[in-house]
């Protein structure tokens, strides 16, 4: 068996169609145009991309971008100027506080101050309980939107699925696991300090790794024929990037598997473009569905 390939890249490019053809009528009908704001601070060269990649999407798909640099020495009393600045910004409908931050910083705080209706990234307390408690209408974090699309192109129904999520982030490995939740799916968790690790692995119809460590899971812990979501993206000494699943084993295990590069990272954008046109949407007091 050789694993179907997810190509995240086709997916986004196709759900993006969707969200340039939403944004375009509600600029028509209300004149409202999608905004996001982010706010970079200090020098780390990954967030710089990273940030560079989020604009020039928004600003494909017609958006209103801003992004806002710091030094790493910013103080405190800035950023929350800044953060007041974009909630009371009738342009600015999505604020991102791009991740890792100094040491420094708070970032618990810093996030806790935006403005739970432009909290795009869904990691605002308010959202964070509402995902926990079921309660509708929150901003859900990105990369598990994404997750979610990519296993639907592959399982009509998810009901009774076992699921494990590995890694326990509160931007993906958390959030994912209350997603399958609600899907009713049989979910569990485990880190890279889980005992006998293999064995729990080989349980899952859906397997789902988030934890930052090249190609740790190996391909023969792998139920045959289950769906492999690989968030992992690691460089390696060679410049290359890998994800934190042995994919070239792996893919003779599994039924479905997300390559990387080229996987979930093009739907986590996606997903961000996607929070920030609902969120333009409920400034604009019109109803979204996608």
């Amino acid at each position: 068996m050789v694993a179907k390939i997810i190509d995240g890249r086709k997916i986004a490019e196709e759900f993006k169609k969707k969200l340039l053809r939403a944004a375009k009528e509600l600029e028509k009908e209300t004149g409202i145009k999608p905004g996001l704001a982010a706010l970079r601070i200090g020098e780390n060269s990954a967030s710089q991309l990273y940030v560079q990649l989020k604009g020039a999407q928004a600003r494909d798909l017609g958006f209103h971008f801003e992004e806002h640099i710091f030094p790493a020495w910013v103080s405190l009393d800035i950023l929350e100027s800044k953060i007041k600045e974009l909630n009371q910004s009738p342009f600015i409908h999505g604020i991102l506080i791009q991740l890792p931050l100094p040491s420094q910083l708070d970032k618990f705080y810093l996030l806790s101050l935006i403005d739970p209706l432009k909290d795009v990234d869904g990691l605002h307390p308010l959202n964070a309980g509402k995902l926990f408690q079921g309660i509708p209408g929150g901003m859900i974090p990105c990369t598990p939107l994404g997750c979610r699309a990519l296993i639907k192109t592959v399982h009509e129904s998810l009901e009774g699925l076992n699921v494990g999520v590995i890694g326990c982030s509160l931007l993906v490995g958390r959030p994912m696991a209350l997603l399958m939740l609600q899907q009713n799916c049989t979910v569990w968790m485990a880190h890279s300090k889980t005992r006998d690790l293999p064995s729990l692995c080989e349980m899952a119809d859906i397997l789902i790794v988030a934890i930052g460590n090249p190609r740790f899971i190996q391909g023969d812990w792998i139920q045959k024929g289950a769906t492999v979501i690989d968030v992992g993206i690691n460089r390696l000494p060679t410049g290359n990037f890998v994800g934190d699943v042995d994919f070239m084993t792996a893919r003779d295990r599994a039924g479905a598997i997300t390559p990387v590069p080229g996987g979930v990272g093009p739907m986590t954008v996606a997903y961000l473009l996607h929070n920030t046109l609902e969120a333009a949407f409920r400034y604009a007091k019109k109803p979204f569905s996608f």
